[in-house]
C-alpha cells in the first residue's frame, strides 16, 4: 500500500488515465472493424468510408500517447491496402 501522499495520488490518477486511455483505444478498435467487415462484405465504398473515418482516430491515438506511431502507421497501410484490392 502506498505509504506517501504522492504515492497516493499517483494511483488514483493512474486509475483515472487507464480508464481514459482504455475508452480511447476502444475508440480506435470500433473504427478499425467497421473498416474490416466493410472489407468482408465487399462494400468499396462504404470501406473507404470507413477508412478515411478510421485514419483522423489511429493519428489521435498516436497524438495522445495510446499508440505507437509505427503500429498506428502499419495498421493504416494495411487497411488501404486491402481496401485498394476490392
Amino acid at each position: 500500500m502506498a505509504n506517501t501522499p504522492q504515492a497516493r495520488k499517483r494511483i488514483r490518477r493512474n486509475e483515472a488515465r487507464a480508464a481514459i486511455n482504455g475508452a480511447r483505444i476502444s475508440r480506435i478498435r470500433n473504427f478499425v472493424k467497421k473498416v474490416e467487415s466493410a472489407i468482408e462484405g465487399g462494400d468499396k465504398p462504404a470501406a473507404a468510408e470507413a477508412l478515411k473515418a478510421a485514419q483522423p482516430e489511429l493519428a489521435r491515438g498516436v497524438a495522445r500517447g495510446v499508440l505507437h506511431k509505427n503500429a498506428a502507421s502499419r495498421k493504416l497501410s494495411r487497411l488501404t491496402k486491402r481496401v485498394a484490392a476490392l
